[in-house]
């Protein structure tokens, strides 16, 4: 028997209608794919906004649940008083952290010259000497520029983040709203899901990252000053601030305390760089992860893993918000496809 050439023609036309709409999905994906390649640096901006507001809204609740204050009014005491608290500390220790950062200037030049003649006594020290002059010196220069470099420039950067925070922080609920209603009805209440989970974990890194960048702050300082080496201040505060790149910033914050401490003698250059790892064990080892329950277990391969791809997509800013966007990424994944596949099976 012929075959019903109505059917036929049907079948044909719905081959054809689903090998353009497979088209258009590839096509979609790929628009979609290079628009986010293009703006990654500003949605990582954009995530350092949404960090400002989570922190203020934080600081916020613990108000209200301590004092029983409006939420209003203690929002309001959360950014006036950390704006304040900002200003006086910049303020008080302004004058002291200037005349030891000028100490410091006028001694760095000093140590490198004299960890230089020590290095060239030695075959290992010589190797390291010839690789880091001449041509690889500016090789490593190039690197370490472009590695440090922002998408508008640092300033412009904060900028942009500032009033992107303003902006999240004054009115979180509309762009919370905005982001449940793109979504289909059936995905709206894991959408919710999903947002409360993301900000529990984005307050807890914050609460983590504050409390590390403060204490390891003191411990330096304190430390470094019973050695007797100048410039405590300064170097406590690059350690704190440098405490927010895991990994690679505690290695970063140890090079000029321990070239400083050459000056005195290797003993003490030695003896720095105990105090640094001693300290820097006791605030990742012991402080971190008791602070961090709140945030998602994440193992410390996938974490440096994520550090190194986001350093190599967006350079500094990539690798100190690498951890928080891994766990965002983490809770998305749970709730979209580990927890919602198990109900479907």
């Amino acid at each position: 028997m012929d075959k019903d050439p109505d059917n036929s023609t049907k079948k044909e036309l719905s081959y054809t209608v689903k090998v353009w709409q497979t088209t258009a999905i590839v096509c979609l994906t790929l628009v979609i794919i290079l628009i986010v390649r293009v703006a990654f640096n500003v949605l990582l901006m954009a995530l350092a906004g949404v960090l400002i507001a989570v922190y203020f809204h934080g600081l916020a609740d613990l108000i209200n649940q301590k004092t029983k204050l409006s939420r209003k009014i203690s929002l309001i005491i959360s950014i006036g008083g950390t704006t304040i608290l900002f200003a006086v500390m910049t303020w008080f220790i302004g004058a002291r952290i200037q005349n030891q950062v000028t100490e410091l200037n006028n001694t760095l030049p000093q140590t490198i010259s004299t960890v230089k003649a020590k290095m060239s006594k030695t075959p290992v020290g010589q190797k390291i000497l010839e690789y880091t002059s001449g041509n690889n010196s500016q090789k490593l220069m190039d690197t370490a520029t472009s590695f440090f470099s922002t998408s508008f420039g640092v300033l412009g950067d904060l900028y942009i983040i500032l009033f992107l925070g303003v902006f999240f922080t004054a009115d979180p609920s509309l762009y919370q709203n905005g982001i449940i209603l793109l979504l289909p009805a059936q995905r709206k209440p894991v959408g919710r899901i999903i947002l409360s989970r993301i900000r529990v974990a984005l307050k807890g890194w914050l609460k983590s990252m504050l409390v590390s960048m403060i204490l390891i702050s003191i411990l330096i300082s304190v430390s470094l000053n019973i050695v007797g080496l100048p410039g405590t201040t300064v170097l406590g505060l690059i350690t704190g601030v440098l405490e927010i790149i895991p990994n690679f910033g505690p290695v970063i914050a140890m090079i000029p305390g321990v070239l400083l401490a050459f000056t005195i003698g290797t003993k003490t250059a030695v003896i720095v760089a105990l105090i640094y790892i001693a300290c820097q064990t006791i605030v990742a080892s012991i402080v971190t992860p008791l602070l961090q329950k709140k945030m998602i277990d994440i193992p410390p391969a996938l974490t440096l893993l994520s550090q190194l791809i986001m350093g190599t997509l967006s350079g500094i800013m990539g690798i100190i918000l690498a951890v928080p966007l891994l766990a965002i990424l983490i809770i998305v994944i749970e709730e979209l496809h580990v927890k919602n596949g198990a109900l479907n099976q």
